[in-house]
């Protein structure tokens, strides 16, 4: 069963798809969405959150992880793939490795069951609000050039040589940061709000990994490394070697 529940608003705040199968997760999130301002669609398992996604213009996705037909975890890789929408996984599953093969997958944020309604509102504010700030940054910024790298963000697109890199969009958002200010220290605190946003509520731990999967993108096939860690400090983006790994 598709159901779509929207605000009294002629215009809402944006469309958000939650793929979730169980009744009361599903009431009391499109309550609370749906009193702030947003749009709801809800897809009560994998295949029908897959295919809703694939063709219609939603803002954001809600995604569970343990869904019938197809699981979470598949229908963010495939709709990641296509679409750049911020995705947020809300689950019972909150083991360290659960939470790499979710961020992994493409997912932007991961919220643990039971969650407070307050606490997921600001965590889909916040994933809004960065993606508009991305977005007109990258409206200024129709092709960005460094070494062998070239970044869309409009087309979110990044190639390296004639290899196509394939990024989700956390990573791209990374990627646009450092080509924006190439040779240029960078601190995690600067990094992790640019990408995440003020209220994002991200850690250091959680940059460094999506740096790690950058890396591995960025250095497949032989390629050089180019983003260098400043021990204490943050990053660069720097094509000549030096003594940082």
């Amino acid at each position: 069963m598709d159901m779509i529940a929207k605000t009294p608003q002629a215009v809402t705040l944006g469309r958000i798809l939650i793929v979730e199968d169980d009744p009361m997760t599903v009431t009391l999130l499109t309550h609370v969405l749906t009193e702030a301002g947003y749009a709801v669609t809800v897809a009560e398992d994998g295949q029908q959150g897959l295919s809703l996604g694939l063709s219609e213009p939603f803002d954001m996705l809600i995604l569970d992880w343990m869904l019938p037909s197809m699981e979470g975890v598949d229908v963010c890789k495939r709709l990641r793939a296509d679409k750049d929408l911020p995705i947020i996984f809300l689950t019972a599953r909150d083991a360290v490795v659960d939470r790499v093969t979710g961020l992994r997958s493409g997912a932007d944020d991961y919220v643990i069951k039971p969650v407070a309604p307050e606490e997921l509102l600001a965590r889909v504010e916040a994933q809004l609000r960065r993606q508009d700030v991305q977005h007109r940054a990258h409206a200024q910024a129709p092709e960005l050039r460094y070494a062998d790298l070239v970044l869309w963000p409009l087309q979110h697109r990044a190639m390296r040589g004639d290899r196509d890199l394939a990024l989700t969009k956390t990573e791209q958002g990374l990627l646009s940061q450092f080509m924006h200010k190439p040779e240029e220290v960078l601190t995690k605190a600067a990094l992790t709000q640019a990408v995440w946003g003020p209220a994002g509520e991200a850690t250091s731990n959680l940059l460094d990994s999506y740096v790690r999967f950058l890396r591995k993108k960025l250095e497949t096939n032989g390629g050089s490394r180019l983003i260098r860690t400043v021990h204490s400090v943050g990053y660069v983006l720097q094509s000549q070697p030096d003594s940082s790994p």
